[in-house]
C-alpha cells in the first residue's frame, strides 16, 4: 500500500508532530487553513469515513477522546472545527481517514 499518512505515522516522510499514542498520529498541515490546522488521523490504515465499522471505530471514538487535550495543547482556547470529507466530491485528497481540527482564530460561518 502506498499511503502518504501510512508514510508519516512510520517517520518515512517528516511531519511536525502535534500528538501521538498507540492508536493515533496528530500533526500540523502543510498548508494550513486557519491559524492552528492540526491533522488527526487513526494508525490503523481506515480509508475513510465510509469505512467505519464495529471492528475499527475504537480508533475514531478514541480520536475524539484525544481531540480536546490536541487542541488544548496546540492552544486552541475559545472554540475549534473538526472536519473530515469523504469521497472525491468532498475533495478528499489522502484516501486514509482523517480529521481536521481547525482554530486559533475567528472561524468563518461558511464551511467553503
Amino acid at each position: 500500500m502506498d499511503c502518504l499518512f501510512c508514510s508519516i505515522i512510520k517517520g518515512d516522510i517528516p511531519s511536525k508532530k502535534a500528538y501521538e499514542d498507540e492508536l493515533c498520529y496528530a500533526f500540523y498541515d502543510i498548508a494550513p487553513q486557519a491559524a492552528v490546522h492540526i491533522l488527526v488521523i487513526p494508525k490503523l490504515h481506515i480509508s475513510s469515513a465510509d469505512e467505519i465499522n464495529a471492528q475499527n471505530s475504537v480508533y475514531v471514538s478514541h480520536i475524539f477522546e484525544c481531540i480536546p487535550k490536541i487542541a488544548k495543547e496546540a492552544g486552541i482556547t475559545n472554540g475549534y472545527r473538526v472536519i473530515t470529507n469523504c469521497g472525491s466530491d468532498a475533495c478528499q485528497s489522502v484516501k486514509h481517514l482523517h480529521f481536521h481540527v481547525l482554530g486559533g482564530e475567528q472561524l468563518s460561518e461558511k464551511m467553503a
